[in-house]
């Protein structure tokens, strides 16, 4: 499949660009580009509208991860354990897709969704400061390691609210802020991003060329998200992660529902 002409190839652009920069803050940019390909390409598989996400993805939470990294002290056993293990979780995920049905996960996304977002609203310090005194034990470092597995599992399966659920999982098991959990997020949040692909691939559902194009613009989105939460902190997150769930949970509803 070719690319489209000038006008809608400046919409899929401009739309990589807004989902590298919500992927860079928090998570959740495949809501903006996977929705704008599948109306530009009417008759696409969905499975190609997610593989050629990938692709783009994969490039701008590598340039979020990096510019995180630079700037940010995170856990590194955990960074180097995410990526084996949330990567082939996700690969194994993309391969049970077909296996289970959006019809059934999207209820259980959606109230675990509102849930995060009553706890984070209703726990203001939660995420704000990094609880140096309370060191990380080894079961909870295990259970980490766990839950690592569990959303990349759920990434290739599904998808929305990834970085998020990553995000939260991280903070609540690590005694650290939103800031540090958001670094090691994007890490395991590209691993993921490579396992699925890496199955799209094989089933031959990637566009390659548009990919490659809405890369570049979702890098640039990248490092524009990615250089305000550094300048601006926890608070970001925080805001932007209590938006996201808002609108995942209303887009999910109404796919559900409609």
């Amino acid at each position: 499949m070719g690319l489209p002409d000038g006008g809608l190839l400046t919409l899929l652009i401009g739309g990589s660009l807004v989902a590298g920069w919500i992927d860079a803050v928090v998570g959740g940019g495949g809501l903006v580009l996977i929705p704008l390909m599948l109306i530009v390409f009417p008759g696409i598989a969905p499975a190609t509208a997610f593989g050629t996400n990938k692709v783009a993805a994969i490039w701008g939470t590598a340039t979020a991860a990096a510019l995180y990294l630079r700037k940010v002290t995170v856990d590194k056993r955990i960074v180097a354990i995410s990526v084996p293990v949330a990567g082939g979780f996700a690969a194994v995920g993309a391969l049970a897709a077909s296996a289970v049905s959006s019809d059934v996960m999207r209820p259980f996304v959606i109230v675990l969704m509102l849930g995060v977002g009553a706890f984070v609203v209703f726990r203001p310090q939660f995420g704000a400061t990094t609880e140096s005194a309370t060191p990380v034990g080894r079961g909870r470092f295990v259970v980490a390691i766990a839950m690592l597995a569990v959303i990349g599992f759920y990434d290739g399966v599904f998808g929305p609210g990834t970085g998020m659920f990553l995000i939260i999982t991280l903070t609540a098991l690590l005694h650290q802020n939103f800031l540090q959990s958001a670094a090691m997020a994007k890490v395991a949040n590209t691993a993921t991003n490579v396992g699925a692909l890496i199955v799209f691939t094989s089933q031959g559902h990637v566009m390659w060329l548009l990919g490659a194009i809405l890369a570049v613009a979702n890098i640039a989105g990248s490092v524009l998200g990615s250089r305000l939460v550094l300048g601006r902190g926890t608070a970001v997150v925080r805001y932007a992660l209590l938006i996201v769930v808002i609108v995942m949970a209303i887009k999910l509803s109404i796919d559900q529902f409609a």
